[in-house]
């Protein structure tokens, strides 16, 4: 069992549980993806919802994925010295900031999620189709959703009232 004394020193890093629990479901769902899913052909869930293999070489929404292959080393470097910001400032954070420590774990999660994929394979693997009508979201995946779910709580966090230092 972890005493008060021991989760204050070591401030949000009790939350890396959940970061490595993302990790694991993202890279589970993109194994499952890539093994049952024909790249680019959805397979309708119910209405405004597929399932669909695609790759995306770029940053969000396949920003600079035509660039010729820098921007997946570009992006991976981002991508770690940010984890590595994440980590130091969940380290920095009071046991007591759990709504903090748990957006930026998903966050971290994210980020590492997609980073293991640009390592592994040279891309992201997306199998998530959002739609309405003839109107199409980019295809995501769970990392990318756990980056979105950390970074609203975010914003969140920093319209919450803090309490006051003693």
């Amino acid at each position: 069992m972890i005493s008060d004394k021991q989760k204050n020193r070591l401030g949000g890093l009790v939350w890396l549980w959940l970061t490595l629990l993302i990790v694991a479901l993202d890279q589970w769902t993109k194994f499952l993806a890539e093994a049952n899913l024909v790249y680019l052909e959805p397979v309708p869930i119910m209405p405004s919802f597929n399932l669909m293999l695609a790759y995306n070489k770029g940053a969000a929404f396949s920003f600079l994925s035509d660039a010729g292959g820098w921007q997946r080393w570009f992006f991976t470097a981002a991508k770690l010295i940010v984890s590595a910001i994440i980590i130091y400032w969940l380290y920095t954070l009071k046991s007591s900031q759990k709504w903090l420590a748990i957006a930026l774990a998903l966050i971290l999660a994210g980020a590492i999620g997609n980073v293991w994929d640009r390592i592994q394979l040279g891309h992201v693997v997306d199998f998530i189709q959002l739609y309405y009508q003839s109107w199409y979201w980019p295809a995501f995946n769970i990392a990318d959703s756990a980056i979105v779910v950390g970074a609203i709580m975010l914003i969140i966090d920093t319209f919450r009232k803090q309490p006051e230092q003693s």
